[in-house]
């Protein structure tokens, strides 16, 4: 572990070099790459290197037993007691941080919040859960833009997804699909009697532009004379440019630039874009499956976390995990929970690598 933790320290300073590279700095794609794995690697180098400070120290302590010094013995034993528990902490923690991380954890999404069964108590309770995530969202420094927003009759949402941008996102938000099912006494209750509501919540990574790649020797290129309009520069002259992607059949063309140059660039972006919008068709009728699947039929019976306002009590049933300060939380303090369900996650990661080395 180790070699590997080095090996990524040095990794992480050539980023850092980088980062101050004029070269880099003007080029805005390269910059956001190599900024976003330095962002990556920052945690596993800083707690790294606190693992070393604190094995040097423990290391000296050590030294100091050994003089005859009973004085320097019992400091030098005072500090070992206080750094022992210390470096195991730091030496879990390694553990955890250098797990392969999904790659989708990086991603944007698409979040939804549907009221599910309860009526106008779960489109009101859908609205309070909107406010929670929004609040948490801020917290974490990240973009948020309404797509699509259908009020419920008496307050909150009946639907509401969002485009949700930033920092691992996907990675913090996946852990949120399913059904949230909450207890309360509705507003509309006269009898003061609890009812149980549900929302469901379904966490989408999106698709981006960069995610299509296509291969050089999948292209066959063909040019052509342009027809129409144009005079006699393009009656003589092969300017017009085809692609043909092998692996799936799309075709592109373009007769519109000036020279044959231009129309092999523009022609290149349309088999681009059109390749992407049949990957994007693909992706989203996977991930309109992958939502039901996600968030079942939004009956209350299959929640993955109960909110139970009468007790200020919020569960996550997935691992067991109760926190008496529901009002918090709703205040988007679920910070807790989401670590929580991280680490639960990484233990299985874990275990699962352990497995296979052993």
């Amino acid at each position: 572990m180790i070699d590997k933790l080095e090996s990524i320290v040095d990794r992480f300073r050539t980023l850092e070099e980088q980062l101050s590279d004029p070269s880099v700095i003007g080029d805005m794609d390269r910059f956001k790459k190599v900024n976003k794995e330095y962002k990556d690697l920052k945690e596993i180098v800083e707690t790294f290197l606190e693992f070393k400070q604190v094995d040097a120290h423990i290391r000296s302590a050590k030294e100091l037993l050994r003089e005859k010094d009973a004085e320097l013995q019992q400091m030098a034993q005072a500090e070992l007691d206080e750094l022992q528990p210390r470096i195991e902490q730091l030496e879990e923690k390694l553990k955890f941080l250098i797990i392969p991380q999904d790659p989708e954890d990086s991603r944007d999404v698409l979040f939804e919040i549907r009221s599910g069964t309860g009526g106008d108590e779960a489109s009101l309770f859908a609205g309070d859960l909107y406010r929670m995530y929004s609040k948490y969202f801020e917290k974490q420094g990240w973009k948020t833009e309404a797509i699509e927003v259908n009020e419920g009759t008496v307050g909150g949402y009946n639907k509401l997804i969002l485009e949700v941008s930033g920092n691992q996102v996907f990675g913090k938000l996946k852990f949120e699909s399913g059904v949230h099912r909450v207890q309360r006494v509705p507003k509309t209750e006269s009898q003061g009697r609890i009812h149980t509501s549900a929302v469901t919540v379904a966490v989408m990574p999106k698709l981006e532009m960069e995610d299509v790649n296509i291969v050089k020797s999948d292209l066959r290129v063909e040019t052509f004379r342009s027809s129409g309009a144009g005079g006699q520069h393009v009656n003589k002259t092969e300017s017009g440019v085809r692609f043909i992607h092998i692996p799936t059949g799309v075709v592109s063309e373009s007769t519109d630039g000036r020279s044959q140059i231009q129309n092999r660039e523009i022609a290149l972006q349309k088999l681009y874009q059109r390749i992407y919008d049949a990957q994007k068709l693909r992706h989203d009728s996977a991930i309109s499956a992958h939502r039901k699947s996600l968030v079942g039929s939004g009956d209350r019976s299959e929640k993955i976390r109960t909110y139970n306002f009468p007790q200020n009590r919020m569960t996550d049933h997935r691992i067991n995990l109760t926190l008496h300060s529901l009002d918090q939380v709703l205040e988007g303090d679920i910070d807790e929970v989401i670590e929580a369900l991280q680490l639960a996650e990484n233990t299985e990661k874990l275990k699962a690598n352990e497995t296979e080395q052993v």
